[in-house]
C-alpha cells in the first residue's frame, strides 16, 4: 500500500500509510493542505517505523504552517479497520472546526490546583470568544504520555477546569515495549506532558465508552504496593503475581499480556466497575499496573465477554442518537486488541470499525470525562452538519 485516503462529509480528511518514503508522503500531505482549507492536523504513528524527528521533519517539509499534534501508538485504526505499523493523519477543515491547543506538565510535583486554574482560563478564553450564530458543539481531547504514571490526577484536574466541557482522549503507546511514548505539538517534542485540544465543532457530536467484561466472585485485596510506581507486591498478603496466577488457573511464570487481557481486574466506583489492568510481571513477582493502585483497594477478577457484540451495540446506539455517524475519533485500549486476537474476533472488530467510520489508535489508557480507564473503547462520534444558522451558540 502507498497511501490511503478517506474524506468525510464534515470536511475531515484522513490519510494513512505504511510507507516510510518521506518524499512521497510529504507530497500527499502538501496536496491536501494546499487544496483544502485545513485548520488542524492529528497524527498517530507507530514507533516501529517513525521517530519523533521523522514526524517533525515530515510535517515541516509538507505543511510548515499547519498546527498539529502527534502521538505514538500501540496500534492504529484506519478507515480500513485495525492495523499496525502505520501512520494516520487526520485533517480538520476550517469550515466546521476550530481547534486550540495547550500542554499540561505531567510530572512529579505538578500542582494540580494550578493545572485546574490554567485549564479554566484556557476554556474561558477559547469558548467564550465564539461570535458565530451557528450552533457550536464543544469538546476537549487529551493526548497523554502513556508512561507518566499521573494520568488519574491530570485527568481529574482537567475535568474540574473544563467544567461543562466533556473530556475524552487516550494515552500514547510504544507497541507494547513500555519504554518511551512520544508526544509532539506543533513541531516540538513534549515530554512528561498532556496535550489538550479544545474543539469547536459545527457538526453534532456524541461521546461514548464501551467495555466487555463481567465481574466474578473472586476478590483480591491490595496489601502491599508502591502507588507512585503503580506496583503491587502483595494481594491478600501473598506475592501478587503468584496469587493472581493461581486465581485465574495458571502459574506465575506463564503470565503474559494475553493473560491480563483475558482476566482483567476491576474496581467498583459509584456502583460501576472500572478496569485496573495489569501491564507486566516484574522479576521480583510484583505486578505493574496501567492505572493508579494503592493499599486497601479491593479488586475483582473479571471475565471478558462479547466484545464484538458490545462494540456494535454501542455504535448502534450512537448512530440512533446522532441520526447518522460521519466518523468516529476512537481510542481503543491495547488490551482489547490483545483479547480480540486471543478470541479470534479481530476481523469482526475491524469490520465494525470500518463500517462505522472509526479512525484512531490503540492506547495505554483512555480518558473519559473525569476518569482514566483501561480495557475500554472510548470515542467521539461526529454527525452530519445540521446547518442551524439561527441557533444560538451553546
Amino acid at each position: 500500500m502507498k497511501h490511503g485516503r478517506q474524506e468525510y462529509q464534515s470536511g475531515v480528511i484522513c490519510i494513512y500509510s505504511d510507507e516510510t518514503d518521506m518524499k512521497s508522503l510529504a507530497h500527499a500531505i502538501a496536496k491536501e493542505t494546499l487544496e483544502h482549507s485545513i485548520s488542524f492536523g492529528l497524527v498517530f504513528f507507530s514507533k516501529a517505523h517513525w521517530s519523533n524527528h521523522s514526524i517533525i521533519k515530515l510535517m515541516q517539509d509538507s505543511a510548515p504552517n499547519l498546527k498539529y499534534a502527534a502521538c505514538s501508538t500501540a496500534g492504529e485504526i484506519t478507515p480500513q479497520g485495525k492495523s499496525d505499523g502505520k501512520i494516520v493523519i487526520i485533517f480538520f477543515s476550517q469550515k466546521n472546526f476550530e481547534i486550540d491547543t495547550f500542554q499540561i506538565a505531567n510530572r512529579d510535583g505538578t500542582n494540580m490546583e494550578e493545572v485546574v486554574s490554567k485549564v479554566a482560563n484556557k476554556r474561558k478564553g477559547f469558548f467564550n470568544s465564539c461570535l458565530s450564530k451557528e450552533k457550536i458543539f464543544r469538546v476537549a481531547i487529551c493526548l497523554m504520555d502513556g508512561m507518566s504514571y499521573m494520568e488519574e490526577s491530570v485527568t481529574a484536574a482537567l475535568h474540574w477546569g473544563l467544567e461543562d466541557i466533556p473530556l475524552l482522549g487516550g494515552s500514547a503507546g510504544d507497541n507494547l515495549n513500555f519504554n518511551e511514548t512520544s508526544l509532539i505539538l506543533n513541531g516540538e517534542t513534549v515530554e512528561q506532558c498532556a496535550i489538550i485540544l479544545l474543539v469547536k465543532s459545527k457538526v453534532p457530536i456524541e461521546l461514548f465508552k464501551t467495555d466487555n467484561f463481567i465481574p466474578t466472585s473472586e476478590k483480591l485485596v491490595v496489601t502491599h504496593s508502591e502507588p507512585d510506581k503503580r506496583i503491587v507486591h502483595e494481594f491478600n498478603g501473598l506475592a501478587a503475581a503468584q496469587i493472581y496466577a493461581e486465581t485465574i488457573g495458571t502459574d506465575a511464570k506463564s503470565l503474559t499480556p494475553q493473560s491480563f487481557a483475558s482476566h482483567p481486574l476491576v474496581v467498583r466506583v459509584g456502583g460501576e466497575y472500572y478496569c485496573r489492568s495489569i501491564q507486566k510481571v516484574n522479576d521480583d513477582g510484583s505486578l505493574t499496573f496501567f492505572c493508579a493502585i494503592d493499599d486497601g483497594i479491593v479488586l475483582t477478577v473479571a471475565e471478558p465477554t462479547g466484545m464484538a457484540r458490545s462494540t456494535e451495540s454501542a455504535l448502534s446506539e450512537i448512530q440512533q442518537s446522532l441520526g447518522e455517524i460521519d466518523f468516529v475519533l476512537g481510542f481503543d485500549c491495547v488490551l482489547r486488541q490483545i483479547d480480540a486476537r486471543n478470541r479470534q474476533v479481530t476481523h469482526k472488530i475491524s469490520k465494525i470499525y470500518q463500517e462505522n467510520n472509526v479512525i484512531g489508535f490503540n492506547t495505554y489508557g483512555e480518558q473519559y470525562r473525569s476518569m482514566h480507564l483501561n480495557q475500554t473503547f472510548t470515542g467521539i462520534a461526529f454527525g452530519i452538519s445540521q446547518n442551524n444558522e439561527n441557533t444560538n451558540v451553546d
